[in-house]
């Protein structure tokens, strides 16, 4: 007789990387739940000012969408509470009556720099969701965290995480971009533009300069911009529309194969600044492109969801391990706040300068 495993869904991405993994563990009953909320954030959901997270209608309805083109089982918020194991997409909140059972993370893909809100929570004990994917895997809250690569072990060994939790198997979606560059897109040797819904979750974001500074760089090239599917759709189009005429905007669409056919990449704060790079193109970020090759997830062929099913076997045949304490606040601050103004691609192979 197989296990009963709770997966918990989240934006489209992490949806799709948990079933991916839950493919690979046919042998057990894998249930299905959109990301749900409770106490404080469950009331602000209800006033209406969590559109624009994973949570928003706009994302979960895509979610519920997947899943029932998938045919899985789906137990929202987890109601059945009768699960050997629960897999989780993030840990930026740790629903109550997921205490007390098996728990495996699962890192979705980049995690921000840490800025003023991230030292914020590990100085004062802030929410964890305050700093967004900053505060990834500080919630200690599981048993096992399979990441991406050797550098994000070593950035979560640095941030607090105890190593033995670690474990370096890759991540779906991210772990063979090769496949990307056989695709149905219609555009090619264009300069794409993906943008992050940074007004959208309370950081700055000069939108403006953003754009400004992609059409220097595109030099009268063809333009896409591809819209992260959190942002107001209306307002980016009207500014883009203004500072950029006669570029295309998409909001839809798999920004993987748009990667794969454009010739330069301009990215703010995105996972799939690792595709542009991994797939060789000329890459622009407000993010630091060496450290960025540093962390880069491992090609393995697509085989992440393979080795993070093993580890989901692996913590069902152990005994169910006692609860884990939140991390100790630090006195210090464990990380540098980085610069956020746009970076030129590099000369040392991160991209073709």
């Amino acid at each position: 007789m197989g296990n009963n495993i709770l997966f918990i869904c989240g934006t489209l991405n992490q949806t799709t990387q948990m079933y991916s993994i839950a493919r690979e563990l046919q042998e057990h009953t894998c249930y299905f739940t959109p990301f749900y909320l409770e106490g404080f954030t469950a009331i602000l959901h209800r006033m209406g000012l969590m559109e624009n997270t994973a949570v928003g209608d706009k994302i979960s309805k895509r979610v519920h969408q997947f899943l029932a083109e998938k045919n899985v089982l789906v137990d929202p918020g987890g109601k059945r509470d009768n699960y050997d194991l629960v897999v989780m997409c993030t840990d930026l909140l740790v629903q109550k009556n997921l205490r007390g059972k098996r728990l495996l993370l699962v890192q979705e893909g980049m995690t921000e720099p840490e800025g003023i809100r991230y030292a914020g929570v590990r100085l004062f004990g802030l929410p964890r969701y305050v700093a967004n994917t900053a505060t990834f895997g500080l919630s200690n809250a599981y048993h096992r965290f399979c990441v991406a690569s050797p550098g994000y072990r070593d950035l979560f060994i640095r941030k607090g995480i105890p190593a033995e939790k670690l474990v370096v198997t890759g991540i779906p979606n991210f772990d063979n971009v090769a496949s990307f560059l056989k695709n149905d897109f219609p555009h090619h040797g264009f300069v794409l533009a993906a943008t992050s819904p940074t007004r959208e979750t309370f950081q700055r974001d000069d939108r403006e300069g953003f754009i400004r500074k992609v059409m220097e760089i595109a030099n009268g090239r063809q333009v896409i911009f591809k819209l992260h599917p959190a942002e107001q759709e209306k307002r980016s189009r009207r500014e883009i529309e203004r500072l950029a005429p006669g570029a295309l905007v998409f909001q839809d669409g798999n920004i993987n194969e748009m990667i794969a056919n454009c010739s330069v990449l301009v990215t703010q704060f995105s996972t799939v600044t690792y595709v542009g790079l991994a797939l060789g193109k000329e890459v622009y970020s407000y993010l630091d492109l060496e450290e960025l090759k540093r962390l880069m997830p491992i090609q393995n062929g697509g085989t992440s969801a393979s080795h993070i099913a093993d580890e989901c076997r692996a913590l069902l045949a152990s005994p169910l391990p006692k609860p884990a304490s939140e991390l100790p606040r630090t006195g210090w601050f464990s990380g540098k706040i980085q610069s956020r103004w746009l970076q030129e691609p590099r000369l040392n192979g991160l991209g073709r300068a």
